[in-house]
């Protein structure tokens, strides 16, 4: 098999007519070799982009007077039957027929683009023989080089395939479907080669041999015409992107027709908003580079002359909006720069206003008066009589799982009712926030049955709504530790939350499910319940070896109930009973008090800590809280404007052994500054007031297993639970404490107050890496962690015998005290407790994160650096989780 590059000729039909009609012109035969067929030249397979041979017309000279056809036979035909070549030519024995009946023959047959080669032999005798060449059958198409643009993109462009005739016409036109494709990825230096391999029984393979080449970029733009703004500050405005060093980044700065006229109207918006109404493009003109790698582009503008706003005022048929109360509300005034932008907000706002008042179909139109010589625009908007609109029904298209109610209850006009714009806004805000639907999700107006009725519509797309999540980590205090967590938002389609739980790690594990009802009996009333298992162990090391210093043991459940006070204010109940066991490995940290066993054994502060043995046994809490809300954000998920406040009260003593009272206060709020940008501030405190009394010194009322831990993932740049209280416990020896020590023991110990604030932005990216699904930000975080007793602390110090002192000093402990008798050196594990982080000065962390919905699931990573830290505070740098949906 030999491939064959695809190369176009001439038609040979030009050179045979020029010669014939040479001949004929000086009087000699117009066709040659007198009824002998033509010699058979050798047949090789055609390139595959190249014309056919031309038609060749070969037999004895006749006279110009029409002959007769005698008979019409066909040779060289393969696949084709005789009288299926004859059916595509006019010519039929017994009509007579001339030069230009068989000229019109033969492109009659190169018509049909089935021959290769057709000749037509014993013009002279009228006995014509139509001999062909067939045009190959297509075995296979084979794509090579591309890389960028897989074949199951090709695949659909190409038209040639497998089992059809092959023809030049359709090569050619597939190599120019192929580069457009390349095109519109901003490959303008693509090439594509198509070549054939010839096989036997008259088949072929087609290849098409690309070279993507690289995307061609933006080189330059250059902007001719401006002088009231630079170059930079209009290309600020533009889309289109100079090829830099971060570049990569986006797709700015890669070549796109489509970008360039919307830049054009970039650049108007721009001006327009500016006061320069007269502004134009002129011209716009796209250049690639002869290396065929960037392009130049020349934009030539006219600015034109700056206009203010002369009188701006309303008029208004509609008897409940007053122009005079509405001129007053107008943002511009009179002497203001123009701006375009503003008369557009302006008719969208007065289309609102009238909605409030139940006009869904307001017609606001910008009435505008140029005056060249002063150099003022007039603008008076006149709003048309329209009548007062009604909703005739709501209509939902899309939903396959969701039930219809589901999207129902979350409207805030029902059939009947009197049109509201605001009620419209807030209703898709209350569907998106259900997080089942799309990104974009519209709520449509459409006329009604009548003038005064309207019809709203919501197509929804719907998402998965089940997550499984399972988050990974490496952490100083727990080594490797995994969360698994799976939950379905909208269980059965009726809304309803099921979810589950497990986390593991080297010092902490649990088990939780939960369900959540939000309309009982189709009332607007949630109802919910929890229970959960957790299980956890503290530790420290001994060399390598790990020893457990206490665990704890929770198992409760939780009752849940909520009802709405008004459309943003919400008020839930709640009641918890949990049993906690803490309790400590007695081989290791318990005394018998006088070694022989029949006295019950004791917590030994010396081996575990004061504060831990305090936290021992069990307990029994029985609760009830509360939790009212505050929450207008558009969105409760993924929220880009709005405030959210909750406050959360929980009182601990109905029944149980322990007593307290425990608030927190969350609060945020969130804007969209400018462009895609979304900022959000947000802050949380608490506080927890025990009512019992401490049972000895240096123990702090409120159990440690109820107190306030603060770290990640709540305060990034900090390990978990790496912010606050503290007892550290030092090793130390003759020559000092022991930095380099595996042994030494940092246990959190949490505190009473805390407080916690953040600062965030999430940065907009190119609308293909929005596609994508990533979402960056950079953060600040600022908390503390305080109000604990200080606990008392222990320090032993081990004695032992000095060699070089004379006599014999026997081992000895002293308690308090670092320093060892006379005779006697400071010997191993002696140790002092270190009571450090309970302060309320402020750590703060800065760093960047970036949420990115891959293909297997959400993925979220947070670089984030401790710049403030306080004495024991344990950093952490890099955290991430990923979970999956389905």
């Amino acid at each position: 098999m030999t491939a064959t590059k695809i190369i176009n000729h001439r038609p040979r039909l030009c050179s045979v007519l020029l010669v014939g009609t040479i001949l004929g012109g000086a009087g000699v035969p117009a066709y040659a070799q007198q009824g002998q067929p033509a010699a058979a030249q050798p047949s090789t397979a055609a390139p595959a982009g190249t014309q056919a041979p031309a038609p060749a017309v070969i037999a004895a000279p006749v006279s110009p007077a029409a002959q007769p056809i005698r008979s019409i036979a066909v040779s060289g035909n393969q696949r084709l039957e005789p009288e299926t070549v004859i059916s595509y030519m006019k010519l039929r024995v017994g009509e007579s027929y001339t030069r230009e009946r068989l000229d019109e023959a033969l492109r009659d047959l190169y018509g049909t683009e089935l021959f290769a080669d057709v000749q037509i032999l014993g013009s002279d005798t009228g006995n014509l023989v139509i001999q062909v060449r067939e045009n190959p059958v297509i075995n296979r198409i084979i794509l090579e080089g591309n890389k960028r643009i897989k074949d199951d993109k090709i695949g659909p462009e190409i038209k040639l395939a497998p089992r059809q005739i092959f023809t030049r016409t359709k090569a050619r036109a597939d190599v120019a479907r192929i580069i457009e494709l390349y095109r519109r990825q901003g490959r303008f230096a693509a090439e594509v080669e198509p070549k054939i391999v010839q096989l036997e029984q008259n088949r072929v393979d087609v290849v098409f041999e690309i070279s993507e080449g690289p995307k061609s970029k933006v080189r330059q733009i250059n902007i001719l015409g401006n002088e009231k703004f630079s170059d930079g500050e209009l290309r600020g405005h533009m889309a289109t992107k100079r090829t830099s060093l971060f570049s990569f980044l986006g797709s700015g700065a890669v070549y796109d027709p489509d970008r360039l006229a919307y830049d054009q109207q970039q650049l108007r918006l721009f001006y327009l908003t500016e006061g320069y109404a007269d502004f134009r493009v002129v011209s716009a003109v796209a250049e690639l580079t002869p290396d065929r790698q960037d392009f130049i582009i020349t934009y030539v503008v006219e600015e034109g002359e700056r206009y203010k706003f002369g009188d701006v005022k309303v008029e208004s048929e509609i008897r409940d909006l007053k122009g005079e109360d509405l001129t007053r509300l107008l943002p511009m005034k009179n002497g203001q720069w123009y701006n375009a932008k503003q008369v557009e907000d302006t008719v969208t706002s007065l289309n609102e206003s009238a909605g409030l008042f139940g006009y869904a179909f307001a017609d606001v139109n910008p009435r505008i008066q140029r005056d060249a010589e002063t150099r003022t625009m007039a603008v008076t908007f006149q709003v048309a009589e329209t009548p007062r609109v009604y909703v005739e029904r709501v209509n939902i298209n899309g939903n396959t799982v969701t039930q219809d109610k589901v999207i129902r209850r979350e409207f805030r006009l029902a059939e009947g009712d009197p049109f509201n714009s605001v009620r419209v806004k807030r209703s898709r805000d209350r569907i998106q926030s259900l997080g089942y639907f799309q990104d974009d999700l519209e709520v449509t107006q459409t006329q009604g049955s009548t003038p005064d009725r309207v019809i709203l519509g919501v197509d929804v797309e719907e998402k998965a709504t089940g997550e499984l999540q399972v988050s990974a980590g490496f952490s100083s205090l727990e080594r490797f530790l995994v969360n698994l967590s799976i939950r379905q938002r909208n269980f059965r389609g009726k809304g309803q939350e099921l979810r589950a739980a497990v986390n593991y790690s080297s010092y902490s594990k649990s088990v939780e499910l939960g369900f959540t009802e939000p309309y009982l009996f189709d009332r607007n009333i949630a109802v919910g319940a929890d229970v959960f298992r957790r299980d956890y162990s503290s530790f420290n090391y001994v060399g390598n070896e790990r020893n457990n210093t206490y665990e704890q043991v929770s198992t409760g459940f939780q009752l849940r109930s909520g009802i709405p006070l008004t459309e943003y204010m919400q008020l839930a109940g709640r009641y918890g009973l949990s049993l906690d066991d803490v309790t400590l490995d007695e081989d290791l940290y318990f005394t018998d008090p006088d070694g022989s066993g029949p006295l019950p054994a004791f917590c030994d502060p010396l081996r575990v800590g004061r504060y831990l043995c305090q936290a021992v046994g069990k307990r029994t809490t029985s609760s009830i809280g509360y939790s009212f809300a505050y929450d207008d954000t558009n969105n409760r998920i993924r929220p880009t404007r709005g405030q959210r406040v909750v406050l959360n009260q929980d009182f601990a003593g109905l029944g149980g052994s322990v007593k307290y009272l425990r608030t927190r206060l969350n609060a945020s709020k969130y804007w969209q500054p400018f462009g895609g940008f979304v900022f959000s501030l947000s802050g949380e405190g608490g506080y927890i007031h025990s009512f019992e009394k401490a049972d000895e010194p240096g123990e702090d009322p409120v159990r440690l297993i109820d107190r306030f831990f603060l770290g990640e993932p709540q305060m990034r740049g900090f390990d978990i639970r790496g912010v606050g209280p503290r007892v550290i416990r030092q090793y130390f020896n003759a020559d000092g404490p022991i930095e380099d020590n595996n042994d030494q023991i940092d246990d959190a110990l949490g505190g009473r107050a805390y407080y916690l604030a953040r600062a965030e932005l999430e940065v907009p990216l190119s609308s293909g890496l929005r596609e994508m699904g990533l979402r960056p930000s950079f953060f600040v975080d600022a908390g503390a962690l305080f109000g604990l007793k200080r606990p008392l602390t222990t320090t032993l110090t081990n004695c032992v015998d000095d060699p070089a002192i004379a006599g014999t000093v026997e081992a000895s402990q002293v308690i308090g005290s670092k320093t060892c008798p006379t005779g006697a050196v400071i010997g191993a594990n002696s140790f002092e407790e270190i009571y450090a982080g309970n302060t309320a000065k402020p750590r703060l962390s800065v760093g960047f994160g970036v949420n990115w919905n891959s293909p297997f699931g959400p993925f979220r990573i947070d670089i984030a650096k401790a710049l403030i830290k306080a004495d024991g505070d344990d950093t952490k740098l890099i955290t991430f989780n990923v979970g999956t949906a389905f």
